[in-house]
C-alpha cells in the first residue's frame, strides 16, 4: 500500500492528472456512471415503494470488469482521492464509487477542480472534502423521479399508441416544438402599413399619428393619410445624446451553445463535444493542458485570480482606457452549484498561440470563448445617438443614427457581435425649427409574420428561460428526440413528426400538469433546496407518487389504443389480417399475427421488405475489436425480438444490455436503437463510425 489512488470520470484526463501529481499517485477513470437503479421492485422501478421509495442500486453489466479493476486498485492504495466533475452528477459518481470500492480503513476524500491545470490539480489536492450528502440527495431524486416518471409513461405510450419513450424535461421540450408547429398552421397573416418620408441619405419613419401608435390596415387608409400630409416637414427636435453598451457575461453552458449554433451552425452535441476536449487537455509540446474551465455551469462567475490577470493582459494589450470598472460576477437566477464561468484557463494564452495544436472546430470555439470572457471585463461600447423629430399636420416622424466614440470591448469581441447591425445612417446637421421637404413619402404594405420555428439555438433558449432542465442536459435531450423521430430538421429548424404530435396530444389529455415548463422549473426548484439541505428527498418522492401513480392508472383505463392500419388483405400463410407497419427503413406490410406469424409482403423486387439487419459502427466494449450489430432472436421465449450483439460472434458473445425507456443514458453514453424501440446505451468512445 503505497500509491494513492484518484478516481476520475473521464479516460482523457488520467494521464494529464497523473502526470501533475508526480509518482505517489495512481489515476484511473470510472468513463461516468459504474451503478444505476436495477431493473427490479414494483413494476421494474428498481425502488422500494413500500420502504421509503428505497433505491436499489447495481453494478453497470458493461462496467463489471472495469468496478473489479477499480476495486482491486482500492486495495493496494492507502488512501482514495475521488475526482469526479464538479457538479451533482460527479458527487454522485464518487458516492457510488465509494459504496463499491475496497474503503475499508482508508481515507476517501472528494476533490473538486474547475480547471485542469498543474495549479488548480495541486491546489485541489491540498483541500479535499468529504462528499457532500445533500448534492448526491439532490441527484438521487431526480434520478428517481425521472425514472418513475419515464418509465411509467414510456410503458404506457409504447402500449397504447407506439410512442418510444416520455419523460420530464424530454416531453417538456417537445411540447414546445409540438405547440410552436400548432401555432405557425393557425397563423393567419394581417396587412399592415409603415410610412417613410425619404430625404436625401435617410429616411424618417411615421412614429405618431394624431398622438397615437399608427394602426392602419388597408390600402385605401394608408392612401388616406397619405395625402392628409403636409409637404413642409418642420424639424420639431434634434436630440444628441450617449448611449453606452455593456459587454455581455462570459459563457454559460446554454448560452455557449446558442452561440455556437447562431455563429457556427454547431449542434449542442457537437459544441459539447468539442468543449470536452478543450476542458479535458490539449498537447502543446511536451504537456497536456486543460485549455478551458468545465463546461457544465450556469454560472457567469470568474475567479479573482482570473480577473487579475486578465486585467493585466487587457491593459498591455490595449491600454487602461480599455479596463473596465464592474465585473460581472453575478450569478445566474437557477445556478446549480458553486462553479466559474467557461473560460480560458490562461488567460496569456491566446488562441492564436495554439491554433497549430487544434483542429479548425476546436480553435473556432476556443477563440469564441476566450474573446467573451476577456470581452466581460472590459469597457462598454459608447455611440453618439442622434434622433430628429418631423411635424407634417398630424404626423410626427422620426429618424435615428448612431456613430461610435469608443470601440470598448468590440476590441476584443466586435467579430462575434453581429446581431442587430443596420446600415449606417447619418443624419444631417439640421436645426430645430427647420422645414425641409422630403423627396418622396410611401406607404409600405407589409404583413405580420407566423413565429418562428425553434432551431437549436431558439430551442435552448426558451427551454432556458423557461426553467425546463439544466443546460448540461439540453444536448442529450435533442439528441433524443430526433432519435424518438418525434422531430426532424427542415432547414435547420424543429418540426414534428405525426408520433410527436400524438405524443403530446395526449399526454397533453391524462399530463398535463407533467409536461408543462411549469411543473419541470418547480421541480427544479425543488432539487436545488435538497442540494441545499434545505428539502426532503423522501416527502418529496412521497407527494409526487400519491399525485402521478393514480393519473397513470386512469389513463391505462382511458387512453385509447391506437391499432395498426389494415391492408385489406390477408396473410397467405396464417389467414390473418395484413397490416401496415413502420421501421426506421420505411413503411412495409405484414402479418398482424406477429410475432406468431413472421410473413412480410415481398416489395416489387420479389424481396421480403423485412427489417435489414445492420452494423451500428459501434465498436465491441468487451472484445474490442467486432461491431454492435443488430439481430433478431430465432427462438426461445425471445423469439422475434431484435437485440445488439458483437459480430465476432462465437469467439465473442456479448450482448448490449436494454436500457429503460425515456431515460437519458448516463453522462458518456450515447443511446442507439433497436428497430422495434428499444435502447441500449454504449460507451461514445466506442462509437467510432456510427452516423
Amino acid at each position: 500500500m503505497t500509491k494513492k489512488l484518484v478516481i476520475v470520470e473521464s479516460p482523457a484526463k488520467s494521464k494529464t492528472i497523473e502526470q501533475y501529481l508526480g509518482q505517489d499517485y495512481t489515476v484511473k477513470s470510472s468513463k461516468g456512471h459504474v451503478r444505476d437503479l436495477a431493473i427490479a421492485g414494483a413494476g421494474g422501478l428498481g425502488i422500494d415503494v413500500d420502504n421509503d421509495f428505497r433505491p436499489q442500486y447495481e453494478i453497470l453489466p458493461d462496467k463489471k470488469a472495469l468496478v473489479k479493476e477499480l476495486f482491486d486498485a482500492s486495495k493496494k492504495a492507502k488512501e482514495i482521492y475521488l475526482a469526479t466533475d464538479p457538479d451533482r452528477e460527479g458527487e454522485a459518481i464518487s458516492w457510488h464509487l465509494q459504496a463499491v470500492l475496497d474503503t475499508k480503513g482508508k481515507a476517501v476524500k472528494r476533490v473538486i477542480f474547475n480547471e485542469i491545470t498543474k495549479t488548480a490539480i495541486l491546489e485541489a489536492f491540498e483541500h479535499p472534502r468529504e462528499i457532500d450528502d445533500h448534492l448526491v440527495s439532490s441527484q438521487e431524486t431526480r434520478r428517481i423521479l425521472d425514472r418513475i416518471i419515464g418509465f411509467k409513461l414510456s410503458k404506457l405510450l409504447q402500449s397504447k399508441i407506439k410512442s418510444k419513450s416520455a419523460g420530464r424535461v424530454q416531453s417538456a421540450a417537445l411540447k414546445l416544438i409540438v405547440d410552436r408547429e400548432k401555432a405557425v398552421e393557425e397563423f393567419k397573416p394581417q396587412e399592415y402599413y409603415e410610412f417613410y418620408a425619404r430625404f436625401p441619405g435617410f429616411a424618417a419613419q411615421l412614429y405618431k399619428y394624431k398622438d397615437k401608435t399608427p394602426k392602419i390596415e388597408t390600402a385605401q387608409a394608408a392612401q388616406a393619410l397619405v395625402d392628409s400630409l403636409e409637404r413642409q416637414f418642420l424639424v420639431q427636435s434634434v436630440e444628441i445624446k450617449e448611449k453606452s453598451i455593456e459587454s455581455r457575461p462570459p459563457f454559460i453552458t446554454s448560452t455557449l451553445q446558442q452561440d455556437a449554433s447562431n455563429r457556427f451552425g454547431f449542434s449542442s452535441t457537437k459544441t459539447m463535444s468539442i468543449a470536452q476536449r478543450l476542458y479535458e487537455g490539449i498537447t502543446i509540446g511536451a504537456e497536456t493542458v486543460g485549455l478551458i474551465t468545465y463546461m457544465r455551469t450556469d454560472s457567469v462567475r470568474l475567479s479573482t485570480d482570473f480577473v487579475k490577470k486578465a486585467d493585466e493582459w487587457i491593459v498591455r494589450e490595449y491600454g487602461k482606457t480599455y479596463l473596465g470598472s464592474q465585473k460581472k460576477t453575478a450569478k445566474g437566477q437557477n445556478v446549480q452549484d458553486a462553479h466559474e464561468a467557461i473560460r480560458p484557463t490562461d488567460v496569456f494564452r491566446t488562441p492564436d498561440s495554439v491554433k497549430s495544436h487544434l483542429s479548425r472546430d476546436e480553435y473556432l470555439l476556443y477563440s469564441m470563448i476566450y474573446a467573451r470572457a476577456v470581452a466581460s471585463l472590459m469597457k462598454p461600447q459608447i455611440l453618439e445617438q442622434k434622433t430628429m423629430l418631423f411635424v407634417s399636420g398630424a404626423a410626427l416622424f422620426r429618424a435615428v443614427s448612431t456613430k461610435p466614440l469608443f470601440d470598448g470591448y468590440l476590441r476584443a469581441y466586435g467579430k462575434y457581435e453581429t446581431d442587430g447591425q443596420e446600415p449606417k445612417v447619418v443624419l444631417p446637421d439640421w436645426k430645430e425649427g427647420a422645414v425641409q421637404e422630403p423627396s418622396t413619402i410611401e406607404a409600405k404594405q407589409c404583413f405580420t409574420q407566423p413565429p418562428l420555428r425553434y432551431n437549436e439555438a431558439r430551442l435552448i433558449k426558451e427551454m432556458e428561460d423557461l426553467g425546463i432542465g439544466r443546460p448540461s442536459t439540453y444536448a442529450t435531450t435533442i439528441a433524443t428526440l430526433r432519435e424518438r423521430k418525434y422531430v426532424a430538421m427542415v432547414e435547420k429548424k424543429f418540426v414534428p413528426s405525426e408520433q410527436g404530435r400524438l405524443t403530446i396530444d395526449e399526454l397533453d389529455v391524462f399530463f398535463s400538469e407533467f409536461v408543462s415548463a411549469n411543473y419541470s422549473r418547480n421541480m427544479e426548484i425543488v432539487l436545488d433546496q435538497i442540494a441545499m439541505g434545505e428539502g426532503s428527498q423522501l416527502e418529496t418522492i412521497r407527494r409526487f407518487w400519491e399525485y402521478f401513480i393514480p393519473l397513470v392508472e386512469y389513463a391505462t383505463k382511458t387512453m385509447k389504443k391506437v391499432k395498426p392500419q389494415i391492408t385489406g388483405e390477408l396473410c397467405p400463410e396464417c389467414q390473418s389480417p395484413m397490416v401496415f407497419r413502420q421501421s426506421r427503413y420505411g413503411n412495409f406490410e405484414a402479418c398482424s399475427n406477429f410475432p406468431k406469424c413472421r410473413y412480410v409482403k415481398p416489395t416489387p423486387n420479389g424481396k421480403p421488405s423485412a427489417v435489414p439487419a445492420r452494423d451500428t459502427g459501434a465498436i465491441c466494449p468487451q472484445c474490442h475489436k467486432g461491431h454492435l450489430v443488430e439481430r433478431v432472436a430465432s427462438k426461445g421465449k425471445n423469439k422475434g425480438n431484435m437485440f445488439f450483439a458483437c459480430n465476432n460472434f462465437p469467439k465473442c458473445k456479448y450482448i448490449a444490455p436494454f436500457h429503460t425507456e425515456g431515460e437519458p443514458c448516463p453522462e458518456g453514453r450515447m443511446a442507439i436503437q433497436t428497430g422495434d424501440g428499444k435502447t441500449a446505451c454504449i460507451e461514445k468512445t466506442s462509437h467510432e463510425t456510427h452516423k
